[in-house]
């Protein structure tokens, strides 16, 4: 039997933040892309480069152990909706409540996130910087943007309403430091991909 596709049926007033992300759940997405909800949009990037393999495993094994009690570091290729925001990505590093994979849907609550990690390249930066942070900021504990072109990594906490409190930056080669829950100095060495 030949899988075709459904058409998608919109709502008077606009599409809800849920009709989107059923939406993006039913698309046939293209192999090496991923689907978000950015700026109230469905938007299609690229998965990172085969060379952000590397930095990408080392931090999520240096989380893994130090992640909290019942979280799971990871970087598998999951949504997670912030429904007050009307987003929903899929980061590219994160800790997250072990529990969320005991529900039934294809993308998890936001709320179940301790830390999230993007890995900028040309064509994210500006979201990674801009629209993520801002959003991360009211309700993710801690959020770490992997500068690729700078060679810096910045740590972000402290979530409030209006955004993160507190951040720091470092250069690669140099320990970043992540606060609670977490409690523990980053090997930033293994970040650089050459």
């Amino acid at each position: 039997m030949i899988e075709r596709s459904r058409p998608i049926e919109t709502v008077e007033g606009g599409p809800t933040v849920e009709d989107m992300l059923r939406t993006v759940e039913e698309m046939d997405t293209p192999d090496g892309y991923k689907a978000e909800l950015i700026r109230g949009k469905i938007v299609m990037t690229p998965w990172s480069k085969f060379s952000y393999f590397p930095p990408m495993e080392s931090l999520q094994e240096q989380l893994k152990a130090h992640s909290p009690d019942g979280h799971v570091a990871t970087f598998a290729p999951f949504l997670f909706s912030f429904p007050s925001a009307g987003r929903a990505y899929g980061p590219d590093v994160y800790v997250v409540d072990r529990a969320v994979f005991k529900e039934q849907g294809r993308h998890g609550d936001a709320e179940n996130l301790s830390l999230v990690a993007e890995f900028t390249s040309s064509s994210t930066k500006d979201v990674d910087w801009q629209e993520k942070l801002r959003v991360y900021g009211e309700l993710v504990p801690v959020y770490l943007v992997v500068d690729m072109q700078a060679e810096e990594i910045t740590c972000f906490s402290d979530p409030s309403p209006q955004g993160y409190r507190a951040h720091k930056t470092v250069s690669f080669g140099n320990p970043l430091s992540v606060p609670a829950p977490f409690d523990f100095e980053i090997d930033t060495t293994a970040l650089k991909t050459a």
